[in-house]
C-alpha cells in the first residue's frame, strides 16, 4: 500500500529475524505458484510491466492475500465447535431457566471480510450471532466468531453466508435455535464513463440479511424480538429485513449499471482464463453455476485501470499535456485569500495487492491575483484521472498536486484521505483504519499557520470509513 517497494523493509526486525522468513515456503505451494501466473497474465493484459519497481512482487502479494482471504475453504467449523463445547448445569428447556425462552446468548458486532462470488470484489460485514443453549451445553463464546469466519473467508453471497453460519452452529451444538443478522456492504466501484456522467454515484450497496433455526424459525415468535431489542434494531420486522432485491446485491449484475456502456478494451481469452485459474486455486469451481460469469464481471471492473487508453480532455483539460495551462510565474500573487476543495471523491487500485481503495480529496490554493476561477468538475478530473491506474496513495497525492500547480498557481496544497480494503483482507485486519497523505507546493511548504489554516477546514470523517460502523 505504500510508495515505496518492500524490498526497501526487508531489513532486520528487532529480533533479527528477516521478515521473508516468517513465511518461509509458502512461496512455493502449487496454489500460490498458479495464482502469481494468472496475476502476471492479467496485469499483463493491463500493459503493465510486470517488472517495474511496486509490481514485480504484486503476483506473490496477491497470491498470499488471496489465499489468505479465502482459508475458510480449507478450515471446519464442525471441529472448531467440537473443540470448545462445555458442560453447564441447570441448562434444560424449561421455560424461564437458562436455555429455555428467555435463555439468549449474543454476539454483537463481528467484523468479517468477504469476497462477492459475482465480481470478486469486497464485502464488509457486521455480524451479529445468537443462541439459546439446551442440553446442558454452551460453547465458547469466541468460536462463534471464528465459526462465522470460516464462512466469511469463502466467496459468498450474503444470504448464503447468513445460512451457513446458523446452520453450522446448529448443527455443531444442537441448541434452541440460532440466530445469525448481517448487514452488508458491497463496494460499488464506478467505472470510467459512469463516475462522471453521475456526480451522485453511490458508492456502496447495503443490505441486510437474517437467518434462524429451532425457536428462530418462526419469524413472528417473540425472541426475535428479544434478540432484535438486544441489537439495538428495536421495531425492525425480520420478514423485511432484505432491504434490496436479491438479484440486485451485486452491483456487477445491477441493471442500473447497464445505461454505461465502457468504451475499455475487452479482456482477451487468456485473461478470462487466468481468472477462472484464481477461482480454482482458492478452492472453487468455477463451473458452479453462481461462478460461471465471475471472471467476465471481475475483469469488467479489472480493464478500467490499463495503462493506455486513458488521456482525457475534459473542459478544455488535458491529462496529456498541461504545460499549456500553467501560470504565468511573475504575476503577483494573492497573500492572504485562501481557497479550496474539499471531498472530492476518489477510487483506485492499489498496485501491490489489486484491491480498491477509495475516499476523498482535499486540496487549497493561495489564487494567483487575476485568477479566474475553475468548475470543482475540473479539479474533479484530475483526481478521477491519476484514480484510474494502478497506484499507491503517496504517489497519487504528488501527481494530484502537481497537476493542479498547472491551473491553481505554485502554492498548492493537496490531503487525501482513504480506505484501503488491502488493510483488512489480509492477515493484518485493520477494520476502520484509514490513511490520509499530504502533498505541500510553494508558501505551504514553508508555512505551517497556512497548513494548519487548511487542515482545519477539512471536515472529521470525511474519507467514508466503513460504514458498518
Amino acid at each position: 500500500m505504500g510508495a515505496l517497494d518492500e524490498e526497501h523493509f526487508h531489513a532486520e526486525l528487532e529480533n533479527g529475524l528477516k521478515a521473508d522468513f516468517l513465511n518461509l515456503g509458502i512461496e512455493q505451494q502449487p496454489q500460490n505458484l498458479a495464482i502469481q501466473n494468472a496475476v502476471r497474465v492479467l496485469l499483463e493484459g493491463l500493459g503493465e510491466n510486470i517488472n517495474r519497481e511496486g509490481i514485480k512482487k504484486t503476483p506473490l502479494r496477491v497470491a498470499k492475500a488471496l489465499l489468505y482471504a479465502t482459508k475458510g475453504y480449507k478450515e471446519s467449523a464442525k471441529e472448531i465447535i467440537h473443540s470448545a463445547l462445555f458442560p453447564e448445569a441447570g441448562l434444560d428447556n424449561a421455560v424461564g431457566h437458562a436455555g429455555g425462552v428467555g435463555g439468549l446468548v449474543i454476539v454483537r458486532d463481528l467484523d468479517l471480510f468477504s469476497y462477492c462470488e459475482s465480481c470478486l470484489l469486497p464485502i464488509q460485514v457486521k455480524c451479529h450471532v445468537g443462541y439459546v443453549p439446551s442440553g446442558q451445553r454452551v460453547v465458547g463464546l469466541s468460536k462463534l466468531s471464528r465459526v462465522a469466519d470460516v464462512y466469511a473467508k469463502q466467496l459468498q453471497h450474503p444470504q448464503r453466508l447468513a445460512n451457513e453460519i446458523c446452520s453450522a452452529l446448529q448443527q455443531g451444538i444442537k441448541p434452541a435455535g440460532v440466530a445469525v443478522v448481517l448487514h452488508c456492504l458491497h463496494i460499488n466501484f464506478p467505472n470510467l464513463e459512469s463516475f462522471l456522467i453521475d456526480p451522485n454515484h453511490q458508492g456502496w450497496v447495503k443490505i441486510m440479511v437474517h437467518s434462524g433455526s429451532g425457536v428462530f424459525e418462526d419469524e413472528n415468535a417473540d425472541i426475535w424480538s428479544d434478540f432484535l431489542s438486544l441489537l439495538k434494531l428495536r421495531g425492525t420486522d425480520v420478514s423485511q429485513m432484505k432491504e434490496s432485491p436479491e438479484q440486485c446485491w451485486c452491483p456487477s449484475q445491477s441493471p442500473s449499471n447497464a445505461k454505461f456502456s465502457s468504451k475499455i478494451e475487452s479482456p482477451n481469452q487468456e485473461m478470462v482464463s487466468a481468472a477462472a485459474s484464481i477461482l480454482m486455486s482458492m478452492g472453487e469451481d468455477p463451473l458452479r453455476k453462481e461462478l460461471v460469469g465471475t471472471p467476465s464481471r471481475f475483469l469488467k471492473w479489472f480493464m478500467n485501470f490499463q495503462t493506455t487508453h486513458l488521456g482525457m480532455k475534459l473542459n478544455g483539460f488535458s491529462c496529456d499535456g498541461t504545460d499549456s495551462l500553467k501560470v504565468n510565474g511573475d504575476v503577483s500573487q494573492n497573500k492572504e485569500h485562501m481557497c479550496s476543495e474539499l471531498n472530492l471523491s476518489l477510487w483506485s487500485q492499489c498496485e501491490h495487492h489489486l484491491l480498491p481503495f477509495y475516499g476523498v480529496v482535499h486540496i487549497g490554493y493561495f489564487p494567483v491575483e487575476g485568477f479566474k476561477p475553475i468548475g470543482k468538475s475540473l479539479l474533479q478530473s484530475i483526481v478521477y484521472f491519476y484514480g484510474f491506474k494502478l497506484q499507491v496513495q503517496e504517489r497519487l497525492t504528488k501527481q494530484i498536486a502537481e497537476t493542479a500547480t498547472s491551473l491553481l498557481g505554485e502554492d498548492v496544497m493537496v490531503v487525501v484521505e482513504a480506505n484501503h480494503t488491502c488493510m483488512i483482507s489480509r492477515g493484518i485486519e485493520k477494520i476502520g483504519s484509514s490513511t490520509a497523505t499530504i502533498a505541500v507546493l510553494g508558501r505551504f511548504a514553508t508555512d505551517s499557520a497556512a497548513r494548519a489554516k487548511f487542515l482545519q477546514s477539512i471536515p472529521n470523517s470525511s474519507s467514508g470509513g466503513s460504514l458498518l460502523h
